[in-house]
């Protein structure tokens, strides 16, 4: 029986008939997965670490320094020992041994033997106990403030990395087409930027030490053993490999619960958006107990599954704890053997070989707990390269055309249809490939001619559904077609730049779309250098220079998340001012009146027909009383155009709009 290797399971989501796992080869396997794995983790550094090699060459720097004065530093316990416990190896060293690569062991424990001895016959005992002590404590000095130096110049880079990612999701997120979102919950991508973006800092960016100071630390240490004793080095080897490998046992299973753990808590703030966007009807509806009882289902999935992964990674500092003290132990004997039977080690020369061994096993755990957060890293950053690897839908062309005068004669619809292509998932959610060939586009839209001119007002009504907002979407690329056209003055839209058709249409719509910033910043949003005459200029055209000013603190007050501190005719003003300021060619009304009280559309109807007068409009409006002067009214029906003209001329044909109109009479 083959199970599926448990990296391609995880990271992958199939696993290849060539790469699973048979008994027998579980070994093997799991080393290739290991090297998928670590490669995954350097292939993230180097997406994002360059731009701070810099700092990444100073913590290597002191890195080695900060190994090369340690092992200098524990090196003085040897003569210190020497003296406490009157071993006689220091009037042993009777001369200055000359420096000879092939016997450096011996060269340097004579030449410290040597200069014990005459700091001893010149100072006495006890003092030259004192001077090695200082000694020591200098050394320590440097060495801890090597150390320091070589894990803060990581911090800019961990700190940097994280900056940049978001960066990146949020720029990406800007770029991305409107249709990624219809699919995406919202609470998950800010559970992207959130908690995802916290995991790779914490775990893949926490396990820079173990590429850049780690092996400095582990190679230093190990050529001192080395030096001192390779009988004692080779036993301590023969041991090690078996010590990493019952530390691995414990974390073999925590990227997949590290990926079920990041999608609860994406579907926790999912929850939590969706809640605060629909209070209202929680409170109206009396289902505050309802979602309670679901929010703690789903926030205690999340914490179930936290904590399984949480206990496991605890596991690692006691297990490496217990595994490194049964190697000392182990060691411990070995080496007494060499000094007490064969003599070829003396006792204080074996006690610092015992602190050098004690000092890489600080080392050795950071690379197993590292490998037991890298995984929970790549886990996340996953799901972070979902949002930056997606396809941007809508793009500029390679070679763009131009309209140098602006918009100037028509809009033009030809033949245009568009659906929404449905895409089939598999067990774990993830999105299969794309299939319009066997029939899977929803259509919306069918066979859309319609022409539009520079100056008139064209207003599109039906039954809700009918794709009245879908049409409108198209003109700015918010989607693209799937069949035909659109032209601005003969020239495809999508031979344009995005920039530049996009700066060509203003739209007021339904829902007034208004960020937590001033009435100033609201207003000119998106409209650089406006002077204050031409903010308020605007505003008296929306009729809402007023109402601002009353306001405490007038142009500079702040209104609130989503405008939440003015009522829905002040909202609805404030976006007409927005437009007006923007001042484009081309206008687009959806239902920007059907949410108002009377007295409010009113106010609102006045400022978008001040708003209209020298623009080309393209209205979405339920109530027909507000479109009953459009140069052309178009009705849509499940997706098409079924009758087209004035109002007249569609009252007069006694069909779709008559009935429409009728009861909305009645």
């Amino acid at each position: 029986m083959r199970r599926m290797c448990y990296l391609c399971r995880h990271v992958g989501g199939n696993a290849s008939p060539s790469h699973s796992i048979a008994p027998g080869q579980n070994t093997m396997k799991r080393g290739l997965c290991q090297r998928v794995l670590m490669k995954d983790f350097l292939q993230v550094l180097r997406r994002f670490v360059p731009p701070y090699k810099k700092y990444l060459v100073l913590s290597v720097v002191f890195n080695i320094l900060s190994a090369v004065l340690n092992i200098f530093s524990f090196a003085t316990l040897i003569p210190m020992l020497n003296i406490l416990f009157q071993t006689g190896e220091t009037e042993q060293a009777t001369q200055w041994m000359a420096w000879d690569w092939a016997h450096v062991d011996e060269v340097v424990m004579n030449n410290m033997n040597y200069g014990t001895r005459q700091l001893i016959d010149s100072l006495g005992a006890t003092t030259t106990l004192l001077v090695i002590g200082l000694v020591l404590a200098f050394l320590t000095f440097l060495k801890t403030g090597a150390y320091f130096l070589s894990s803060a110049t990581i911090i800019p880079i961990r700190t940097g990395v994280v900056r940049d990612i978001r960066n990146a999701l949020y720029r990406k997120i800007t770029s991305l087409s409107m249709g990624f979102f219809s699919e995406e919950r919202k609470g998950d991508i800010i559970a992207r930027m959130s908690g995802d973006v916290g995991e790779v800092e914490g775990s893949i960016m926490a396990s820079l030490d173990m590429l850049f100071k780690n092996p400095i630390l582990i190679i230093a240490y190990f050529a001192t053993l080395l030096v001192i004793s390779w009988q004692l080095t080779l036993f301590t080897l023969a041991v090690v490999p078996l010590m990493g490998w019952l530390m691995g046992v414990v974390g073999r299973k925590l990227k997949q619960r590290s990926l079920k753990a990041q999608a609860l808590w994406s579907d926790t703030m999912s929850m939590v958006e969706e809640t605060l966007g629909g209070l209202r009807i929680v409170k109206a509806f009396c289902a505050e107990e309802k979602m309670n009882q679901r929010f703690d289902n789903v926030n205690s999935a999340y914490r179930n599954n936290v904590m399984r992964v949480n206990i496991r990674q605890q596991m690692a500092h006691p297990m490496s704890e217990f595994l490194g003290t049964v190697l000392i132990v182990i060691v411990l004997w070995f080496g007494g053997v060499l000094v007490l039977n064969n003599q070829t080690l003396s006792g204080p020369t074996f006690i610092y070989y015992l602190v050098i061994l004690y000092s890489i096993i600080n080392p050795l755990k950071e690379f197993s707990k590292a490998s037991y957060n890298i995984p929970k890293g790549l886990a996340s950053m996953e799901r972070i390269d979902k949002i930056l690897q997606a396809e941007v839908a809508i793009q500029d062309p390679a070679q763009p055309k131009e309209l140098p005068n602006g918009f100037q004669h028509t809009i033009e619809l030809r033949d245009v249809s568009f659906g929404y292509i449905r895409e089939e998932r598999d067990l774990k959610g993830e999105r299969e490939e794309r299939r319009e060939e066997s029939g899977e586009v929803r259509w919306v839209l069918r066979h859309i001619n319609l022409t539009i001119h520079k100056g008139q007002t064209v207003a599109l009504v039906g039954q809700s559904g009918g794709g009245k907002t879908t049409l409108v979407d198209l003109i700015p690329r918010y989607y693209d077609v799937q069949e035909g056209q659109i032209l601005i003055d003969g020239i495809d839209i999508r031979q344009l730049r995005v920039h530049d058709l996009r700066s060509l249409i203003g739209n007021v719509n339904q829902e007034s779309i208004l960020f937590n910033d001033t009435f100033r910043g609201n207003i000119t949003f998106g409209v650089e250098q406006a002077t204050q005459q031409q903010i308020e200029e605007a505003a008296r055209v929306a009729n809402a220079h007023d109402f601002i000013m009353a306001s405490p603190h007038g142009y500079d007050t702040n209104i609130g998340d989503r405008g939440n501190r003015l009522s829905g005719g002040q909202r609805q003003r404030i976006s007409i001012a927005r437009a007006i300021l923007k001042n484009p060619p081309i206008l687009i009304l959806d239902e920007a009146t059907s949410a108002l009280d009377t007295e409010s559309e009113r106010l609102v109807q006045e400022a978008l027909d001040k708003l209209m007068k020298t623009r080309t409009t393209i209205a979405i409006a339920h109530r027909l009383s507000t479109i009953r002067n459009a140069d052309i009214i178009c009705v849509l029906h499940e997706g098409k155009i079924v009758e087209q003209g004035t109002h007249q001329q569609l009252m007069e044909l006694n069909g779709h709009y008559r009935h429409l109109h009728d009861m909305q009479v009645s």
